[in-house]
């Protein structure tokens, strides 16, 4: 089956469904000029220029112990705060605005989904645009942190810590669950950007009942004996062309 052939067979899957779900992971980003940290180039530039490899830069443990390089890094390569959404995230709000889209579930911390005019979005590893003092819990932007030279601090004298879930930390159990209810829900569940490497993120596709399992991604993924549909190409054209064209 050619893509285009694929697409048309997708477009056809959203004109029957009512109540689909997207999971979407790194790549969905990358299309935005957001680098995947987990890609050779993202661990092998976190080792050049921080000395340590992304997991453990990442880490609470090294937030606690070296907050000094944990900012530096941060604020280097994850805090996108110019980055614009792309075709795939403009794609995904327009279904929403159709009434067709229920839920977006994504692993990524850069809020580009709401950019774009999402409003049920579950971000699963949090997201840059909130930040919290850790003495008297007061609000911070992504501007403020990002503006702030080395370690930021609140006005109170606490250090602010970033609402992104690190390594050792937990998923936040609402939003988990939000995610599942979604997906058990979903007559169509469109996953894409993601290798479906990363648990419990790629967990999530287990809870899926339907007939409707589109997997759309670059390269292969653990699932795509499972999927009714996948396409082996850019998400943002995939997603544009079947919504747009």
């Amino acid at each position: 089956m050619d893509i285009e052939t694929k697409i048309e067979a997708l477009k056809k899957m959203i004109a029957e469904s009512g109540k689909i779900v997207f999971l979407g992971g790194a790549g969905v980003s990358c299309e935005s000029g957001i680098p995947d940290f987990r890609s050779d180039n993202g661990i092998f530039k976190a080792i050049r220029e921080f000395g340590y490899p992304p997991e453990e830069l990442l880490s609470h443990s090294f937030f606690v112990r070296k907050p000094e390089v944990f900012f530096k890094y941060y604020k280097t390569l994850l805090m996108s705060t110019d980055a614009k959404p792309n075709n795939a995230h403009l794609a995904l709000a327009e279904l929403e605005k159709r009434g067709k889209l229920t839920a977006v579930i994504t692993q990524n911390i850069d809020g580009l989904h709401q950019m774009a005019g999402s409003k049920k979005v579950y971000e699963l590893h949090g997201s840059i645009h909130r930040n919290y003092c850790m003495k008297c819990h007061r609000f911070f932007d992504a501007q403020y942190v990002h503006d702030h030279e080395g370690v930021p601090y609140c006005p109170c004298g606490g250090m602010i810590k970033p609402d992104v879930v690190l390594y050792e930390e937990s998923l936040d159990e609402d939003c988990i669950m939000g995610a599942v209810t979604q997906v058990m829900r979903a007559d169509m569940l469109i996953v894409g950007g993601t290798s479906l490497q990363v648990y419990p993120a790629a967990g999530l596709i287990n809870y899926y009942r339907g007939d409707r399992l589109v997997l759309i991604n670059k390269s292969s993924t653990p699932y795509d004996n499972y999927a009714n549909l996948v396409i082996n190409e850019s998400i943002g054209t995939v997603l544009s062309k079947a919504v747009f064209e």
